[in-house]
């Protein structure tokens, strides 16, 4: 989302801040900071929105409970074919076939919130691919790495925290 993050942290309602707590970053409050702060940070499981967590290797990896806040502000959006939507909800890659619109100058490896063709959020990705090249690769080529989408809240109900 670039320098659009500014506008997740001065929000009209108020004040909100990311905190990191044990390898995960959570969006909150400042209000609801506060109010933690009185909970000792053993005793304390989760606070605020998960935006995702950072892995072994200490990359960050973002969650889909982040894609409600994100989702708005993404400068580089892909729109998928209704007939690819459940594939990805699935957890599948984005086809070319299954390409529907892609914002331009998207660079390779870029991130990107993927779209149903009705503007519904349906995760995040990362671009296989660049704009351009989506053009002229055949039909069956990956375009969009997935990542994370909403079909996780069904498929891994018992471990998502």
């Amino acid at each position: 989302i670039g320098e659009n993050i500014q506008l997740l942290v001065d929000r009209p309602d108020g004040t909100y801040c990311f905190r990191l707590h044990r390898d995960r970053v959570y969006y909150l409050s400042e209000k609801l900071l506060k109010v933690a702060t009185s909970i000792p940070r053993d005793n304390l499981v989760s606070l605020g929105t998960c935006f995702g967590k950072f892995t072994k290797t200490q990359k960050f990896r973002l969650s889909v409970t982040a894609l409600d806040f994100l989702a708005p502000y993404a400068k580089h959006k892909v729109w998928v074919k209704p007939g690819s939507e459940q594939s990805f909800l699935y957890g599948n890659h984005v086809l070319k076939s299954g390409l529907g619109r892609i914002t331009e100058n998207t660079a390779q490896y870029q991130g990107v919130v993927v779209y149903s063709m009705a503007d519904v959020p349906l995760g995040f990705g990362v671009a296989a691919k660049s704009t351009q090249e989506c053009r002229k690769v055949d039909p069956m080529a990956i375009v969009v790495f997935h990542q994370a989408d909403v079909g996780e809240y069904v498929r891994n109900e018992d471990t998502l925290t």
